[in-house]
């Protein structure tokens, strides 16, 4: 074989074996989508799709049975609203410290202190919020009990907070010095040029390390399931206890008999989760996109 024709081939081979390894990830999601929809079908027959549209969720109960996600899913997107709206402007405004102004040294003891944050296991977390954080949040409050949103949202803004500083600080130094230094040199201050100019260099760094956070907060189990109460109620008030989605598929499917309608409402659920993920991303994807069709 000449030496043109073995790289021709040697070219293909590679293509077909990248290819292959990017088509992986879709493989796998294809997968998990076929899996959930085979466990999840019997319930359109039977009870029906509509009775995920109720208001409440009792699936055990020696009158009627019902399978409302409606408080399952206020429940998850006020925990996950409440939780971004302290994540985002703390986590971007550390970054800019950290990437911008902080002197050498000073960033050399945050970011290893931000990494050990990011690497402490969510059950840890649950036992501080469960003897910490719910006992203060009480007590400012004056309410009966500790275990509401409000004390889900401030665990999982410690769980978001390091991965979205850590990539947002990444884009922020990514940001080209010539722009920073065309700025001072038309007489801007360094706080200008911040929030002028390197701020809106990185931003689509930003968002995406956002949206890796709202991932995060969206799929934690395990320090929801310990500090929000778990009542599967339909509420917006921050001091009330609420549950979530995945806090409901984690302390039922343990307890459910394999196929029955209770086990399949618990695999919509899960359906439910990822198309609420699959709705984020293009939404981020959108966003990104037209940043920059605007740049």
């Amino acid at each position: 074989m000449s030496r043109s024709l073995r790289s021709i081939f040697t070219d293909r081979v590679m293509r077909v074996l990248l290819v292959g390894a990017a088509s992986t990830s879709v493989l796998i999601v294809g997968l998990i989508f076929l899996f959930l929809f085979k466990e999840a079908g019997p319930f359109v027959l039977k009870p029906g799709l509509a009775k995920l549209f109720d208001s409440q969720w009792i699936p055990v109960s020696f009158q009627q049975e019902r399978y409302g996600v409606g408080p399952l899913l206020s429940g998850s997107a006020l925990v996950t609203l409440l939780a971004m709206v302290i994540t985002v402007p703390t986590s971007v405004l550390i970054a800019i410290y950290i990437a911008e102004i902080a002197r050498p040294m000073e960033r050399e003891w945050l970011k290893p202190f931000i990494e050990i944050l990011a690497s402490i296991p969510s059950v840890v977390l649950g036992f501080f919020g469960l003897i910490v954080v719910a006992p203060l949040v009480k007590d400012i409050f004056g309410l009966s009990t500790g275990l509401t949103a409000l004390t889900g949202a401030l665990l999982l803004s410690l769980m978001a907070i390091p991965t979205v500083i850590s990539i947002s600080e990444d884009a922020l130094a990514s940001v080209p010095y010539a722009l920073k230094n065309a700025s001072l040199a038309l007489g801007a201050s360094h706080l200008q040029t911040i929030f002028r100019v390197t701020l809106p260099a990185a931003l689509p760094g930003i968002v995406a390390a956002v949206m890796l956070g709202i991932g995060r907060v969206i799929g934690e189990t395990m320090a929801v399931l310990m500090v929000t109460g778990n009542s599967a109620i339909v509420t917006f008030s921050p001091l009330e206890s609420v549950r979530t989605m995945t806090a409901t598929i984690a302390a039922e499917m343990g307890e459910v008999p394999f196929g029955s309608v209770h086990y399949q409402s618990l695999f919509w659920i899960g359906i439910i989760l990822l198309f609420i993920t699959f709705i984020l991303n293009i939404i981020a994807q959108r966003v990104l996109k037209k940043y920059g069709m605007m740049k």
